[in-house]
């Protein structure tokens, strides 16, 4: 995200759509402004191994890598966001 570019924060997309062409296709187009990732389909490594059953699936993990929060959106996902920068910058 494009105004947390200076700060201790990173985002991850992972798709799981079948058609890893049709993903890239799709990803070029939308002209994604974080990193995205192709997880081979619904059933693929991540989705198995992080038990996402239903999409969008969020998960906010903190500057450790711990995740913290989990489908969180709009202005709660804001503020969550906010904090754990705050966090990160505290901790630098």
């Amino acid at each position: 995200m494009e105004r947390h570019q200076n700060d201790p924060f990173a985002m991850l997309g992972i798709n799981t759509d079948e058609d890893k062409d049709a993903y890239r296709k799709k990803a070029a187009e939308k002209e994604l402004n974080w990193r995205d990732v192709w997880a081979g389909g619904a059933f693929g490594p991540i989705p198995s191994e992080w038990g996402v059953r239903i999409y969008p699936t969020n998960y906010v993990l903190d500057h450790e890598g711990r995740i913290r929060h989990k489908n969180v959106h709009g202005d709660r996902l804001d503020k969550i966001v906010a904090g754990l920068i705050a966090e990160a910058k505290a901790a630098q």
